[in-house]
C-alpha cells in the first residue's frame, strides 16, 4: 500500500511538471520559445497605464527594438542614467535592425506619487510616450513579474519580444544597439564594370 502510495505521487509530481513546462511553452513562426528572464526568453508580457490612464501592452511594441526599463523618479542611478538612454532614443529611434525596425523604450515606473513622476519624465525629457506605472513602488506587480530587487535595471528586446540583453547601462546600451543593426547589403557590381575589368586584364 505504501508503494503504490509513493507511485501514485510520483506520478502526481511529474504530471505537474509537465504541465507547468507546456503552460510555459508558446509556439511561435520561429518555434518553440519560452517564456522567461532569461536572454534567448520570450519576454513576459505587462500591460500598465500611463501618466493618461491609458491602458499600453509591451507586446504592443512587437517590430521595434525596446529598452524595458525599471527607474523611478527618486532614485538618484536611474536619474543620472537616463541621458545616456535619450541619447540612445534619439540616435537609434529609426534606425533599421536586424529584425526590427525603429527602437523605443517602454518605462515602468516604481513610483508611488504621480506628481513625482510625471515630473521626472518631464525634467528628463524621457519623449518616448510608452511610461507607465502601477504607482505601487517596491510592490509594483511588473517589478515581481520580472524579479526586480534593484533599480536601475533593464531588459532589450528584439522585434520578436525576445530578451537580447539585461542591464545595459552607459556604453553597453549603445554598443547591443549597434551589434544588432542591420548591415547593408553589398552592391553587386554592375556588368559594366564586370566587363570593363575583363578586357583589361586580357
Amino acid at each position: 500500500m505504501k508503494n503504490r502510495t509513493n507511485i501514485l505521487l510520483i506520478v502526481a509530481l511529474l504530471a505537474f511538471t509537465i504541465t507547468a513546462f507546456v503552460n510555459k511553452v508558446h509556439v511561435t513562426g520561429a518555434g518553440d520559445t519560452v517564456v522567461g528572464l532569461n536572454v534567448g526568453n520570450e519576454a513576459p508580457e505587462l500591460v500598465f497605464n500611463n501618466p493618461e490612464g491609458k491602458s499600453i501592452a509591451l507586446s504592443s511594441l512587437r517590430g521595434k527594438m525596446v529598452l524595458l526599463d525599471f527607474w523611478a523618479s527618486w532614485c538618484g542611478p536611474c536619474r543620472r542614467d537616463n541621458p545616456n538612454v535619450v541619447r540612445s532614443y534619439h540616435k537609434y529611434k529609426e534606425q533599421k535592425f536586424q529584425n526590427a525596425k525603429g527602437f523605443t523604450v517602454y518605462s515602468v515606473s516604481l513610483d508611488r506619487a504621480m506628481a513625482a513622476w510625471k515630473a521626472a519624465i518631464a525634467k528628463d525629457k524621457l519623449e518616448w510616450e510608452y511610461h507607465v506605472s502601477d504607482l505601487m513602488a517596491w510592490s509594483s506587480a511588473a517589478a515581481s513579474v520580472y524579479r526586480v530587487r534593484s533599480i536601475p535595471s533593464n531588459f532589450l528586446l528584439d522585434g520578436n519580444g525576445i530578451i537580447i540583453g539585461k542591464n545595459l547601462r552607459g556604453p553597453a546600451l549603445q554598443a547591443a544597439l549597434e551589434k544588432n543593426l542591420k548591415q547593408p547589403k553589398a552592391k553587386k557590381e554592375s556588368k559594366a564594370t564586370a566587363d570593363t575589368e575583363l578586357h583589361m586584364t586580357k
